[in-house]
């Protein structure tokens, strides 16, 4: 008999490997982009670094993402999960860098805590896979729906068509228009096609959405002219690096971060793919975490977690193939080492990502419900457990600034609802339903050990 392939293990024909692997691509885009501008912002770098930045973060994006889906050894998952700079190492990163002198010489200490910080991480990651167990399928459940309910306002921003909510633009009849057309497409296309055509309706509405914002004048194509053809990535570009202790100790607090998020993320996904998440797995990714980051310290790049943007593209397109987003990882790779590749998606304009985001983060929403819908909730404790979780991880949304009287090191936590969220989560289990639970790789390991012909013959034979 035929041995059946998983999803996850599909290998699909090239041309949609590269369509569908250019729609995730397009999806984090924006987030992959924005921690070297804001860091180079901060660290008064020129416009020449700026650009060798964002081009080594690409190509080290694509590196991560290839070693997170392909595997090797004991390292990645071998789930569909893209790898993105974090946005909790931002603020640290700052920190660093403004501590120790503005431009090159800051940015040697940055790269010298990303280096030790991913080692940190790579070494401890058998250790923290075994904090799965705590993952029983209400508290997964809660995770995901955090991860989408976080990721919204995200999607509402690049609705507004402009980074600065004060600009008059922001919001402005045209974006909010662009935005409608776009998801109005990825509707449509969703809704009427059929097979690669509904699966790629997120990419057929991000084209579409540019083509009516290029007939309305709202797309600006000059750095596709300025920018270079090709551009190799130096390691260590910015010099030898550099190890300070409390610098070093301040990037190890945000990889327990991106652990917990990771976490999260791959559970997420693995629950939408249906090739659950145990402890070995999770220790796999987080192994490819550890040594994406330290890859990223010597690429002049920054600190890898997954990306959860692209979780909901998942759930939309119902494609769980992990080379998708291996090609997705390819294509990264191909855009760090051409700049004016890279130019022409960051043309999109930003509206137009927010319809399209709306679409992908409501799934997320949508998938951890789902989850919580398997979920007893009669004679326990569990609608306290998932109110006050996602109550908690609100909190920075509805209030950016809520913990500002914290010590620097508690608002990494804290101000990323995600973290938090999930932390409360695991925490209220323990407490109110105890440890010794089912977790969600054992519920499924019983799914596909149960034996239907043998319980319908048991209950013919007693009837």
């Amino acid at each position: 008999m035929k041995e059946t392939i998983h999803p996850v293990d599909q290998m699909l024909p090239m041309s949609r490997l590269f369509a569908y692997g250019l729609q995730h691509v397009l999806a984090m885009y924006a987030g992959a982009v924005a921690v070297p501008i804001i860091l180079a912002q901060a660290m008064g770098l020129s416009t020449d670094a700026l650009i060798r930045l964002i081009n080594a973060d690409l190509f080290t994006c694509g590196i991560a993402t290839l070693i997170q889906t392909l595997g090797f050894w004991k390292i990645g998952a071998r789930i569909p999960m893209i790898q993105g700079v974090t946005f909790a190492a931002v603020s640290p990163m700052i920190m660093i860098g403004l501590e120790h002198g503005k431009g090159d010489i800051g940015m040697t200490y940055i790269y010298g805590a990303i280096l030790i910080a991913g080692l940190f991480t790579f070494l401890v990651a058998p250790y923290v896979s075994r904090l799965i167990r705590f993952f029983p399928p209400v508290v997964t459940g809660s995770i995901i729906t955090i991860i989408g309910i976080t990721l919204l306002p995200v999607a509402v921003k690049w609705v507004g068509g402009t980074p600065d909510a004060s600009s008059p633009e922001f919001a402005s009849p045209i974006n909010l228009f662009l935005a409608f057309v776009t998801l109005c497409i990825v509707v449509i296309v969703y809704r009427f096609c059929k097979g690669f055509m509904s699966n790629i309706s997120v990419l057929v509405g991000l084209i579409g959405g540019t083509i009516v914002a290029m007939l309305l004048g709202k797309t600006n194509f000059a750095a596709v002219g300025s920018s270079h053809w090709f551009g190799f990535v130096t390691p260590l570009d910015f010099g030898m690096p550099q190890f300070d202790i409390p610098s070093i100790i301040s990037m190890i607090i945000v990889m327990f971060v991106v652990m917990v998020e990771t976490t999260g993320d791959s559970i997420a996904i693995g629950e939408i793919v249906g090739r659950p998440i145990g402890k070995k797995e999770l220790a796999k990714c987080l192994r490819a975490d550890g040594l994406s980051t330290m890859l990223g310290g010597f690429f002049n790049s920054f600190p890898y977690t997954a990306f959860a943007q692209n979780i909901g593209l998942i759930s939309i397109t119902r494609v769980k193939s992990r080379f998708v987003v291996a090609a997705s990882g390819v294509i990264l790779v191909v855009l760090g080492l051409f700049p004016k590749m890279a130019a022409i998606i960051a043309c999109i304009p930003n509206s137009v990502l927010g319809g399209a985001g709306l679409a992908m983060f409501g799934m997320i929403i949508a998938s951890g419900i789902r989850t919580l819908g398997k979920v007893e909730f009669e004679g326990n404790y569990n609608l306290m457990l998932v109110g006050i979780s996602i109550g908690v991880a609100m909190i920075p949304l509805a209030v950016p600034g809520f913990y500002h009287n914290f010590p620097k090191e508690a608002q990494i936590v804290l101000h990323s609802g995600i973290t938090f969220g999930s932390i409360v989560a695991v925490l209220l289990n323990l407490i109110l339903n105890g440890p010794a639970q089912e977790t969600t790789e054992e519920a499924m390991e019983k799914v596909k050990a149960f034996d239907r012909d043998a319980f319908d013959a048991s209950h013919t034979d007693k009837e």
